[in-house]
């Protein structure tokens, strides 16, 4: 799963006078920009090519993503151990597939084609705590009123673990409420016909990653005893409207990469670079050991992951109930399909004009072409009818 924390927050560091630097922290004055590496590195107890992702700060108004290429990666441990990482397609991914062992220390070190190294702490792996159940349970809360809260659960005995951050990938099954067997297709400026319709755009299946830094410790606990709701899906929402899946990652962290993620989410909540609770500075774990001036913001993670899916059925949560409303209006649109004077007014023009760029699909065609906007009969619009390999129904 794809981490995308540092990218968000990188422009409102530098927005909120945050920075870290490669030797030491410091503020920046907002009307400055100054570059620094950006370094997303966690390898995980999983047999893997493992992954790292290195980008270059931007400027606030800027949207590009600066990946960094020509870089020499690789990871070392205290027994000798070296691992090379090699670029591809924006990413550094380790030569063998390889996992971090127990009790032993693992360094990353970067050098850059401008001449800079980069190298981390010493970084042991975390305990190996597994996820025992994610679970959805209908709930009425206060604020967000009545839906599915999924809750993640695990326990570590030895009381070892403590620290954990979460991921999760959700996918789920869309049905469009008004698919049509004939479709109308532009055959000339002024013509349309009306042919046979695919049917593989009736269903369609979305999968997505969750974006939010979700953490939780259980330092104030007489157990190390996880009951953490990491999402929480309104029961009006159309996404669990037919069948739903959610893939959890824990990663279980020391307290250094703790802190590090939750003043990320700190600094990204805080809205205002006037808010009172400004953390005043970001620390990592990696340094420059060729040049004090150049910054670098990341944090090397050596971690532990569990993950667990699970699936569930609108029905069985909320038997006999209605669907949650489709996300997008499905209002029937009647098209007097003539050109010139008409009474209704003809709108041959506009119909093939939405045709074009598809924004409108047929449902019916007696008495006249009756459309609706092209979501609701065709999910291929906005999902992909690709069944995702571990889909199961």
């Amino acid at each position: 799963m794809k981490s995308i924390y540092l990218i968000k927050i990188v422009p409102f560091l530098f927005l909120s006078l945050i920075i870290s630097s490669c030797s030491e922290s410091y503020n920046l004055q907002t009307d400055n920009y100054e570059e620094a590496l950006v370094v997303e590195a966690t390898i995980t107890n999983e047999l893997k090519n493992q992954e790292i992702k290195l980008t270059k700060t931007s400027k606030f108004e800027e949207e590009e993503i600066k990946t960094v290429a020509g870089a020499n990666v690789n990871i070392h441990d205290n027994k000798g151990n070296i691992f090379y990482f090699k670029e591809s397609a924006g990413k550094y991914i380790s030569e063998t597939k390889f996992r971090p062992s127990p009790n032993t220390e693992y360094t990353l070190e970067i050098a850059t084609t401008d001449g800079k190294k980069y190298q981390s702490s010493n970084e042991t792996l975390t305990t190996e705590t597994e996820i025992e159940s994610v679970t959805p349970e209908v709930i009425t809360d206060i604020k967000e009123g009545r839906g599915v809260q999924i809750n993640v659960k695990s326990y570590d005995p030895v009381n070892t673990s403590k620290y954990y951050r979460y991921e999760y990938e959700e996918a789920y099954k869309i049905i469009t409420p008004k698919w049509y067997p004939i479709k109308l297709v532009v055959i000339g400026p002024r013509e349309v016909e009306e042919v046979l319709n695919e049917t593989n755009k009736k269903i369609c299946y979305t999968v997505k990653n969750s974006t939010d830094i979700l953490q939780y410790t259980t330092t104030n606990l007489l157990e190390d005893r996880v009951d953490f709701p990491i999402r929480f899906i309104s029961d009006q929402n159309y996404i669990i409207s037919h069948r739903y899946s959610i893939l959890v990652r824990q990663y279980v962290q020391n307290i250094e990469s703790y802190t590090f993620y939750k003043t990320l989410k700190e600094i990204s909540s805080s809205g205002s670079v006037l808010s009172p609770k400004q953390p005043g500075f970001l620390n990592g774990n990696i340094k420059c050991m060729s040049d004090s001036n150049s910054k670098v913001i990341g944090f090397f993670d050596v971690s532990a992951v569990s993950s667990k899916r699970v699936f569930f059925n609108y029905k069985d949560l909320f038997p006999g109930e209605p669907l949650p409303p489709y996300y997008t209006d499905c209002s029937n649109q009647f098209f007097n399909y003539c050109w010139g004077a008409g009474d209704p007014p003809c709108v041959g023009g506009t119909l093939i004009y939405n045709l074009t760029i598809n924004s409108l699909t047929l449902i019916n065609i007696e008495p006249k072409y009756i459309m609706v906007n092209a979501p609701c009969g065709d999910c291929t619009v906005f999902s992909s009818n690709v069944v995702p390999p571990f889909w199961t129904d």
